[in-house]
């Protein structure tokens, strides 16, 4: 089948290449022409596993292709995706100037019958609107065109996205139309192979269920630093609590780790635009105030720790920090903790020295020269003078450490884990003072750790 994708982000260019991958022809829309002439040149612009040599392969076979002309990708197609960014507006509901000015350019363009799909993330009731801004312009070009809006919501994991793409757990389609889903069920059919995925709805329903799938997974990381932060005060381990609840079929371990906060393109957009679409419906989300504030609170507990243990007083001292994507396996700092990190210790008057696998283009994008900030090549270059070292992102080449070496290094010989990926008694085995994320005893122990120097 032909598709078109409008939009070379996360969605629209790991959604259009493993379309690609599968045997269809696929065209990427960008207005960003540098960006298209790029990935026409093998340049891919996001980090995501096993994306770039699809890219390659694809647009090598002629099956993958990349322009800015709208409207030649518009008539070559059968299937026309809208996979722009809705991000988040001054008050927090989603913006859809993209979204609606691709539906535009659809209208406007549109000669042959097509499928019209929203892939992108948007409010309840936006499928009506696409519907209605194509239909404006073909009205006003005085023709008749048949076409049908689907509501195909994605659920991409970043880190992981061509493997959730190419093996969906569930396709959520909300159509009025039949054959529109047949149409939609034939483009999917390489995916579905082993058994049937998809799960087939009306519009509002799908658009709902995307946000209802990013907000309870948001719940659950909010509620377990909730928990973290009362175990740290009555004394208990929540990693043990984790195992202890997590054992339950009715709770599961996905989404149950305690840590610095929830980042990302997806979870703090989306929690709040669906709070927002409450509130312009009459209705107070409380519970999803509840979990933004948690997760806003919980982008600082690192910081609280370290000027714990310093006594307040951390000016002139450097740290070593681990980690500056929001998650493992992506170089996407949006929303990440380690951005209030660095904040907070920057205004307290620290230096920090920073690596990263994925993220140091984008972490040198964001922040650019400053004197209080050293990117490195290696995690022990970044040791190098540090007093501390924080742990912000769990990349797996950070969990086996050698501690000794690092007692040795660190003049405080202190280690905070804001992901709980090592022992504290490993840890602190080798000489260094401890502090997690809900771990027993850190509040107690005052300045010298879990369990003191």
């Amino acid at each position: 089948m032909r598709a078109t994708v409008f939009g070379t982000g996360y969605v629209g260019l790991v959604t259009g290449t493993c379309l690609a991958e599968v045997g269809h022809q696929v065209t990427c829309v960008d207005v960003d022409e540098a960006k298209v002439a790029g990935l026409r040149n093998g340049v891919v612009p996001i980090f995501e596993p096993g994306l770039e040599p699809m890219v390659l392969a694809n647009h090598g076979a002629g099956r993958l292709d990349f322009t800015t002309d709208a409207a030649a990708a518009i008539n070559a197609a059968e299937v026309i995706f809208i996979a722009v960014g809705t991000p988040p507006d001054e008050d927090g509901s989603a913006d859809l100037q993209y979204v609606l000015a691709v539906a535009r350019t659809i209208g406007r363009n549109l000669a042959e019958p097509a499928v019209v799909v929203n892939k992108s993330t948007v409010p309840v009731g936006t499928a009506d609107k696409v519907r209605d801004a194509i239909a404006a312009e073909l009205s006003a070009r005085g023709v008749d065109v048949r076409f049908d809006v689907v509501s195909n919501p994605e659920f991409l994991k970043e880190g992981a996205a061509v493997n959730d793409c190419m093996r969906p757990d569930r396709i959520v389609l909300g159509a009025r139309s039949a054959t529109a889903v047949e149409t939609m069920k034939r483009l999917y059919a390489p995916f579905t192979r082993s058994h049937e995925r998809f799960v087939v709805m009306d519009e509002r329903s799908a658009e709902l269920t995307k946000y209802a799938a990013n907000a309870m997974l948001a719940t659950k990381i909010s509620f377990m630093n909730e928990m973290a932060n009362i175990a740290e005060r009555v004394g208990a381990d929540i990693e043990q609590v984790r195992q202890g609840i997590g054992s339950d079929p009715r709770i599961g371990y996905h989404f149950i780790y305690p840590g610095a906060g929830y980042g990302g393109s997806c979870f703090p957009k989306d929690v709040q635009a669906l709070e927002r679409t409450a509130r312009q419906h009459g209705f107070d989300a409380g519970l999803l105030q509840a979990v933004e504030a948690v997760n806003n609170r919980q982008k600082h507990k690192l910081a609280e720790l370290v000027l714990r243990h310093f006594g307040g007083d951390i000016a002139g001292k450097t740290f070593a920090v681990w980690g500056l994507a929001f998650k493992p396996n992506t170089d996407d700092m949006r929303e990440a903790a380690s951005r209030s990190l660095l904040a907070d210790l920057w205004q307290a008057g620290a230096r920090v020295r920073a690596y990263d696998p994925e993220a140091m283009a984008e972490t040198r994008r964001i922040f650019g020269d400053r004197d209080d900030l050293v990117l490195c090549q290696d995690p022990a270059e970044s040791l190098e003078g540090a007093d501390a070292l924080v742990l912000v992102t769990e990349w797996k080449a950070f969990w086996s450490p050698d501690f000794p070496a690092l007692a040795a290094t660190l003049r405080a010989r202190v280690v905070f884990d804001g992901r709980n990926v090592w022992e504290p008694s490993q840890v602190e085995a080798a000489g260094l003072a401890y502090y997690g994320i809900g771990r027993g005893r850190s509040l107690q122990a005052g300045s010298g750790g879990r369990h003191g120097h």
